[in-house]
């Protein structure tokens, strides 16, 4: 008898394991106690096609020491081992088999199947073929049909092809290897005989989505060139800075080529502008200044359009350019990029190469808290008044505390009122839930003098002003106004500065200058640079990372500083080991997108990933290259075209993230963390 067989396997493995020779302590069976439940039963049924009722069985599953099979039809159920099959002659009509699988423990798991015996051809055949989410390539596909047992797939892909088997309310999944037109046939089985089929025809495509990186070996990136322009997808030619992708597009416009020459990529589906209505680019270009047009078009009407244009800065090196579609009809459909590089310029048989088209959040348009006066395309409003002169120029003095690029000029001319001075609009109130106090980075010609800040609302008759001396004469020096306590209920929307306001003193000619107007406050925020004795920097390691501040070990090259962040990968820890540094005052995003740090590795190519986060699940991260070994140096990671409107409260770095690549007990180190110049 079969149920004797499972007796007997367990009264074998009991005997055994008495018979180690172990003492009674040493017979552990709790071994037993965490057998696993039997789960993923199958019951597979497989009638004769000669109209004799002949039907396999053949039960399947997890855990299973044994198998109980009740054939439904009032015969006698039987036992089966794991592995065997049985036979059984059913009349014909519709039944419900029982399946019991049952682990050492005596757990036991049951399912049934039906089993339709019919020597009629299967009827009413449906045959349904549905993609598989996110994968191109796959098919999931299901049949019914009256009095059928069973079916048989054709997949349409090989020539001579063996038949899949498909069992009742069954879908099985399919890939196919490549794009094509296929016929996917599926036959119907009787119990007998007699089948019926259908054919379907499957058309697989893997259309060009977005974001658009040319890395895909599956798709078929056509290119529709037009007006002398000549694309094609190559390796990176330039794998550096902010493109290190492995392909990218080049763009070759021939000697004579049309002004408007470009290329035309076709999407597979309507551009989805909800949450997103800008666009970013990679280019490379041996040419400075170059405009680049980003065009949308309607698949089926050139007519319906929109186009954005952008100018590349740089020659020679990969940079990001942006393109604002927010005032374009995002009520249209758009399904075409079109790429024009060198747009206006007759060709000269240069070669350029874009890469990476990807949605994105437009730079904000806004003056708003912090200032740096570095983006070239916001108008910052400027309004000098009462003799005073004032207009954002290249920073003539790029040194100190700050080497950024652009600054504030302010010339008290000869005569001017001893008020005069310069006025910023704001399009956003200032934040004073954040800090009631203000810096300024102001360059005088004179130590000892009075610069004014007033910070007023719409309404003039609503401000708050306070004088702050200069300590310096002839550097950068930062200022800070601390309106506390004085803010309750102020929006205020202008900033209004006036050096040297001394009453009844006239201008003599002097020139100022001024930068960076942000909000200031105690505790933790950016510019970290790790010097402050009283300020608790919170350093906190994880997933194996040990981090610590210390003395500058390394001091040399572009960082001197006293101290530093060492982080140590440890030997096994996870890729994903990293430094948290929790922020008192929150990094808020403004014109400039850039957050450089200086590190020093002892690996150059290794990816470092900055990531700022804040506790409502909001984030931003980005991978930058290290290039040097066993030196400072200082990687900038571009935010550009992320959503950077959340404020956020913490800092993580990543070194060496790299997915499944655990530490090696590498020792890293960090500095200044502060918006990039």
């Amino acid at each position: 008898m079969k149920v004797m067989r499972y007796i007997q396997s367990i009264f074998i493995i009991i005997v055994l394991l008495s018979a180690g020779g172990c003492s009674e302590d040493d017979r552990d069976l709790g071994f037993i106690d965490s057998i696993p439940a039997p789960s993923n039963l199958k019951l597979q049924v497989q009638l004769s096609q000669d109209n004799s009722g002949v039907t396999t069985l053949t039960p399947s599953g997890e855990s299973v020491a044994a198998y109980t099979l009740d054939y439904g039809d009032g015969s006698e159920a039987i036992e089966l081992a794991p592995g065997e099959s049985t036979t059984h002659v059913y009349p014909e009509g519709t039944y419900t088999a029982t399946l019991i699988g049952r682990n050492l423990n005596g757990e036991e798991t049951e399912i049934t199947q039906s089993v339709v015996v019919s020597f009629r051809p299967p009827e009413n055949l449906e045959v349904t073929v549905v993609g598989v989410p996110g994968d191109n390539f796959s098919v999931n596909v299901s049949a019914s049909a009256d009095f059928a047992v069973g079916f048989e797939v054709f997949f349409g892909d090989q020539d001579p092809e063996e038949p899949t088997p498909l069992m009742i309310g069954e879908t099985i999944t399919y890939t196919y290897p490549d794009v094509g037109t296929y016929q996917l046939r599926v036959v119907a089985l009787s119990g007998g005989a007699e089948t019926s089929e259908a054919t379907v025809e499957v058309v697989i495509e893997n259309p060009i989505i977005l974001p658009v990186d040319f890395e895909s070996e599956s798709i078929d990136y056509a290119f529709s060139d037009f007006g002398g322009a000549i694309n094609q997808v190559i390796d990176n030619p330039d794998p550096s800075g902010s493109n290190t992708s492995a392909k990218v597009a080049e763009f070759f416009k021939e000697p004579g080529a049309e002004i408007f020459a470009g290329t035309i990529l076709q999407l597979g589906s309507p551009i989805d502008f909800s949450q997103f209505q800008g666009f970013t680019m990679n280019v490379w270009s041996p040419k400075p200044g170059i405009t680049v047009k980003l065009k949308l078009e309607n698949a089926d009407d050139s007519n319906i359009a929109a186009e954005v244009d952008a100018t590349t800065s740089t020659t020679n090196a990969w940079e990001t350019v942006i393109f604002d579609f927010s005032s374009a009809d995002l009520e249209q459909e758009y399904s075409k990029l079109v790429v024009f590089l060198d747009f206006g310029n007759t060709g000269e048989g240069t070669t350029f190469y874009f890469d990476n088209i990807a949605q994105a959040t437009p730079p904000s348009n806004q003056v708003t808290l912090p200032l740096d006066f570095e983006d070239s395309n916001l108008d910052y409003g400027l309004i000098g008044f009462e003799g005073a002169e004032s207009a954002v120029i290249a920073n003539p003095d790029p040194s100190g505390i700050n080497t950024s690029m652009t600054v504030v000029e302010t010339t008290k001319t000869e005569g001017a009122q001893f008020f005069a001075g310069t006025l910023i609009p704001l399009d956003v109130p200032i934040d004073f839930s954040i800090s009631e106090k203000i810096s300024i980075k102001t360059w005088s010609p004179k130590a000892g003098i009075p610069v004014r800040l007033k910070l007023e609302a719409d309404d003039p008759g609503q401000f708050v002003e306070l004088d702050v001396n200069t300590t310096v004469a002839n550097g950068w020096e930062e200022l800070i106004w601390d309106f506390s306590g004085q803010t309750a209920g102020l929006q205020a929307t202008k900033v209004i500065i006036f050096f040297e306001f001394v009453v009844d003193l006239p201008g003599d000619g002097s020139t100022y200058y001024f930068d960076d107007v942000q909000l200031a406050a105690d505790g933790v925020q950016l510019p970290i640079d790790f010097e402050d004795t009283e300020l608790d920097y919170e350093i906190i390691g994880f997933e194996g990372a040990e981090s610590t501040l210390v003395a500058n070990p390394v001091s040399g090259g572009i960082n001197t500083s006293g101290n530093v962040i060492q982080t140590i990968k440890t030997d096994g820890a996870q890729f994903f080991a990293g430094t948290a540094i929790p922020l008192d005052v929150p990094v808020v995003f403004g014109s400039n997108q850039r957050i450089s740090i200086k590190t020093y590795s002892p690996k150059a190519g290794i990816p470092v990933r900055l990531k700022l986060e804040n506790g409502n699940g909001d984030f931003v991260e980005l991978d930058a290259n290290t290039t040097a070994e066993n030196a400072w140096e200082e990687l900038i990671w571009d935010f550009t075209g992320q959503d950077t409107s959340p404020a956020f409260d913490t800092v993580v770095v990543f070194f060496e993230f790299i997915v499944d690549l655990p530490g090696d007990g590498t020792t890293y180190y960090f500095d200044d963390i502060q918006f990039a110049n």
